[in-house]
C-alpha cells in the first residue's frame, strides 16, 4: 500500500513539474513577444517622429518661400491707392470748367500722366500687373459686378465697362476689377403681356 502510495506522490510530482516547466516555457515566449512587440512600437514612434519632422521642414520651406514670394503682398494692396487717387484727381482736374482757359492745365495734366506711368511702370517691375476685362466672359474670380447693362450686340455675361481696374499681384489676385455686365435685353411684348397679366389679377 505505501510502495503505491509513493508511486502515486511521484506521479502528481512529475507532473507538476512538467506543468511547472511548460509554465515556463510560455512565460518566455510571452516575454519574447512583449520585448518584439515594445521594439515594433518603438521603431513605429521613431517613423512618425521623423514623418512629422519632414513634414515640419517642408511646411517651413513653404512659408519661407511665400513669405520672400509674396510678402509685399499687402504693400502693394495698399498702394493702389495712391494710383487711385492720382487717376482720380487727374480726371477731375480735366473736367473742371473754371479751369478750362487755365493756360497751365495742359502742362500741369502731363506731369500728372507723367507720374502715373511711373507708378504702372514700377508696379509692373514689381510683378503687379492690370488686369485686362474689357471684352471678356465674367469671371467672378477676378472680377465684381457693380451693375447691369442691357446690349443686344454681345453675349450675357460680357464685360461693357471697367469702372475701376484691377490687378494681379505675381499670379494671386490684389484686386478684382469692379465692372459692368451685360445682360440679356427684355422685349417689349414680353413686358406688355407681363403688364396685361398684372392688370387682370388686379381686375379679379
Amino acid at each position: 500500500m505505501e510502495k503505491e502510495d509513493d508511486k502515486i506522490n511521484k506521479e502528481n510530482i512529475t507532473s507538476e513539474v512538467d506543468i511547472s516547466e511548460k509554465e515556463d516555457v510560455q512565460n518566455e515566449k510571452t516575454t519574447e513577444y512583449t520585448l518584439e512587440d515594445k521594439l515594433e512600437e518603438t521603431q513605429d514612434k521613431l517613423l512618425r517622429a521623423l514623418a512629422d519632422s519632414e513634414n515640419q521642414r517642408r511646411r517651413s520651406e513653404r512659408e519661407t518661400k511665400e513669405a520672400f514670394e509674396y510678402g509685399g503682398f499687402n504693400f502693394a494692396r495698399e498702394t493702389l491707392s495712391l494710383l487711385d487717387n492720382l487717376q482720380r484727381a487727374h480726371q477731375s482736374i480735366k473736367n473742371d470748367e473754371t479751369l478750362t482757359d487755365n493756360k497751365d492745365l495742359n502742362k500741369f495734366l502731363e506731369n500728372i500722366q507723367i507720374i502715373e506711368k511711373d507708378l504702372i511702370s514700377i508696379f509692373e517691375k514689381n510683378n503687379i500687373k492690370r488686369i485686362d476685362c474689357l471684352s471678356h466672359k465674367f469671371d467672378p474670380n477676378n472680377h465684381q459686378a457693380m451693375l447691369e447693362m442691357e446690349d443686344e450686340n454681345v453675349e450675357p455675361g460680357t464685360i461693357l465697362q471697367e469702372i475701376q481696374p484691377g490687378y494681379f499681384f505675381k499670379d494671386r489676385l490684389l484686386r478684382p476689377s469692379f465692372v459692368a455686365v451685360s445682360k440679356k435685353k427684355i422685349l417689349k411684348s414680353k413686358e406688355n403681356n407681363e403688364k396685361n397679366i398684372d392688370s387682370t389679377l388686379e381686375e379679379k
